[in-house]
């Protein structure tokens, strides 16, 4: 019996399938979290040199009072040149160490439920990691060394949104035929694909020429939550601060690399090194915004930034089903509550939403397509959600194509589905 994982190893979550007598099923992977079918892809290291993967991971940092070293978005550093490895408490952890952890989490869960040894797995990539080649390849590279070294064997490797696709394709009956449109919005990337599909038999043949077009941009939930950070809630941690420099009167402001570093969550802890956090310092000492870099030195300090942020994503969700939502958070003397409205949302993130429109004009075109052509629009993901990305597709494909699928086991999914097409040889 031929038994293959499909994991989709996200951003955000991250999430397991089993393929096995020719079907496909998603399984728990954390057992702390509900119905569990995802896992947050975090981790927890406390002072103990103990780790804790998921929402275990997010329970002990809470009640170690943040004593340890948290780590999440770890996906998006796969592409990163720059940093190679990390030291946590005397130990040194490279990339693909940090990443296998999580994926022997998930291994190790997914075994225990299929009662025996899984040596196989489709894992799932963004259409792009990076448009530097030359990245991109080695965060697939290094992708595959975490997967071999969290126990697998046979390794495989499927594009996000023909996974989505290849999930689609199981809910036609036998001989129906789609054009689809495939939109995958994950933590870190949008990725999109036109694909054919048809029910029946046909999905385990050859699938090279059914994929038309494929495409991806870096703009995706961790983008639009940053943008909130960086209009609505810096200021409250030295955005607009000024100081003056030893022996000079004259005002700068705080240097923007630090305020960008903070606006992106999973970068927060990259603040902590001693250049950055001598310079805040030296800033408080003559600044006129005492208070906002005190909040700064105890973000840094805390490492409350993934709160800070969970509660911007919250409000982010909140404005797909109302017009005006709060941003509301407090720790020691910081209490931020910051109205957005969602046309506000809208026009702070109009150059990120032109990234995405562009991107879906670009898929379009070199499919060979016209919009008419295309049957359907599937959607998945959580940002797939906000009512402007729907608008976006609404206008280019009439809105009654549009279709959400499962927006987070979509994907996941299809990774089970597409074992065949690995294991056949006339596969894909």
């Amino acid at each position: 019996m031929q038994i293959v994982f499909g994991i989709d190893f996200g951003t955000t979550n991250s999430a397991l399938s089993v393929y096995r007598n020719g079907t496909v099923e998603v399984v728990a992977v954390d057992d702390n979290d509900g119905a569990g079918e995802l896992m947050r892809s975090v981790l927890y290291f406390n002072e103990e040199n103990e780790i804790y993967v998921g929402q275990e991971a997010i329970h002990h940092y809470v009640s170690d009072g943040a004593a340890g070293r948290f780590m999440q978005s770890i996906k998006t550093f796969l592409p990163n040149s720059s940093f190679d490895s990390t030291e946590v408490f005397g130990r040194r952890y490279t990339i693909d160490d940090l990443v296998a952890i999580i994926l022997r989490k998930i291994k190790t869960r997914g075994e225990a439920y299929v009662g025996c040894p899984v040596e196989s797995v489709v894992l799932g990539r963004p259409v792009v990691f990076s448009t530097d080649a030359v990245k991109d390849a080695m965060a697939e590279k290094r992708l595959e060394n975490a997967a071999r070294k969290s126990g697998f064997k046979n390794i495989w490797f499927q594009y996000e949104p023909i996974a989505a696709a290849l999930a689609f394709e199981e809910t036609l009956q036998a001989g129906q035929e789609r054009t689809v449109f495939i939109g995958d919005f994950g933590g870190g990337t949008s990725d999109f694909s036109v694909i054919r599909v048809k029910g029946g038999a046909f999905s385990r043949s050859d699938r090279r020429s059914d994929v038309l077009s494929l495409g991806g941009v870096y703009v995706a939930g961790d983008k639009f939550d940053s943008q909130i950070m960086w209009d609505k809630v810096a200021y409250h941690f030295g955005r607009y601060a000024r100081y003056k420099t030893m022996g000079k009167d004259d005002w700068v402001g705080i240097p923007k690399s630090i305020i960008y570093t903070l606006c992106q969550w999973h970068r927060i802890p990259l603040l902590r090194a001693r250049k950055t956090r001598e310079l805040i310092r030296v800033v408080k000492g003559t600044t006129d915004s005492r208070q906002a870099i005190e909040n700064l030195e105890n973000i840094i300090n805390d490492n409350f930034g993934f709160f800070l942020f969970q509660a911007i994503e919250k409000t982010k969700c909140e404005l797909s089903g109302q017009e005006q939502a709060l941003i509301s958070f407090t720790d020691r003397n910081l209490c931020i509550n910051e109205e957005l409205g969602k046309s506000e949302f809208e026009t702070l993130n109009a150059e990120n939403f032109q990234q995405v429109a562009n991107c879906i004009d670009e898929v379009i075109a070199r499919s060979g397509l016209m919009p008419a052509q295309i049957d359907t629009v599937s959607l998945t993901g959580g940002t797939s959600r906000i009512p402007y990305i729907q608008n976006l597709f609404a206008k280019r494909f009439g809105r009654d194509k549009l279709e959400n699928r499962d927006a987070f086991t979509s994907v996941v999914h299809g990774l089970g589905s597409s074992v065949p097409l690995f294991t056949n040889p006339s596969g894909y």
